[in-house]
């Protein structure tokens, strides 16, 4: 059995917390609970804090992409904050943008802007 990243509930808006390398499994686990708390929870928003992680490859950049897209979809926003200047650097250099996804330097900063855009689109 493999740990599972925690998805917890803010209002309306999920915090995911990163505090572990991620295995392709644990990806695969938080993509389908992230997707299904969102639907039962009725979540506005999704914050992804990776501000624990110190290196990313590849893999981790299209994890934050397509749970970003997923959570569009189904009707949440996501942001994601913590990021080191060392990561924003290596996902550069890997040649991800993130496209689509909004970023925010900490986890203050990124509930103020999901909720800014919550109230824009009310």
């Amino acid at each position: 059995m493999t740990d599972r990243v925690p998805v917890l509930k803010i209002g309306a808006i999920l915090l995911v917390s990163i505090q572990t390398d991620l295995e392709d499994q644990m990806v695969m686990d938080l993509q389908e609970d992230l997707s299904n708390r969102i639907v039962a929870d009725d979540a506005r928003g999704v914050v992804i804090d990776i501000s624990a992680l110190e290196i990313v490859d590849s893999f981790v950049g299209r994890m934050l992409a397509t749970n970003a897209a997923i959570s569009r979809v189904l009707g949440a926003e996501t942001i994601v904050v913590g990021m080191r200047p060392a990561v924003a650097m290596t996902l550069v250099e890997l040649g991800l943008s993130l496209q689509g996804v909004r970023t925010a330097l900490n986890l203050e900063r990124g509930l103020k802007l999901l909720r800014r855009l919550s109230a824009s689109r009310a």
